[in-house]
């Protein structure tokens, strides 16, 4: 059981179809099993979408404001729920890179402050990730026939999850398609929240 004053959370970004939710998945099961209370938080490209909000190479200051912030309700309610760990289905900085890449697919701009509010926006939720995964993108791996998913746009978003992340030198454990880098994150997520639980 985990006895930190604050839950452990762990949050994954990566363009589409990279397979974040099922790592975080595999982590639940992992923890599950080891007796740790767990609440994973996700859907939320579907749930903008839901709420009228463009999503993909739509992208506005706008969506990608409310990706962040209902990001962080639903993380503030995972805690409130008794979490010991919450696993974080698109970390903050995932909605700044799909937004910076519907940017560059479109040609557009947007004026330089509210860019940086975005960023700033984002950067309020790092101290208290204790994790960060990024998924690599594998275009030999098949999507799910069921998404019309535009290619360019998917490469972009890559592009940008792993500038961003490089540039501004934030920590974190690149995931790539190989089943043996899939199952070292999954140990190393689990054995990390032991770890913290010896603290």
């Amino acid at each position: 059981m985990v006895t930190t004053d604050q839950p452990i959370r762990i949050g994954v970004l990566g363009t589409h179809s990279t397979g974040k939710t099922t790592l975080l998945k595999r982590i639940e099961m992992e923890l599950r099993a080891e007796g740790i209370t767990v609440q994973r938080t996700g859907r939320l490209g579907k749930r903008a979408a839901a709420a009228g909000l463009p999503k993909m190479q739509h992208h506005t200051a706008q969506s990608t404001e409310w990706i962040i912030t209902q990001g962080i309700a639903d993380e503030i309610g995972a805690v409130a729920q008794g979490a010991e760990v919450v696993l974080l289905d698109r970390a903050a900085h995932d909605a700044i890179a799909y937004f910076h890449a519907a940017l560059e697919y479109r040609g557009d701009t947007v004026p330089r402050l509210e860019r940086e509010r975005l960023l700033t926006l984002a950067g309020t939720q790092l101290p208290k990730y204790h994790l960060l995964l990024a998924t690599v993108l594998d275009e030999s791996v098949p999507v799910d026939t069921g998404h019309d998913y535009d290619a360019r746009y998917r490469r972009l978003v890559d592009h940008h999850v792993h500038q961003l992340l490089d540039r501004d030198g934030i920590p974190h454990l690149r995931v790539t398609s190989d089943a043996d880098s899939q199952a070292h994150i999954v140990d190393e997520a689990v054995q990390s929240c032991l770890k913290e639980a010896l603290v």
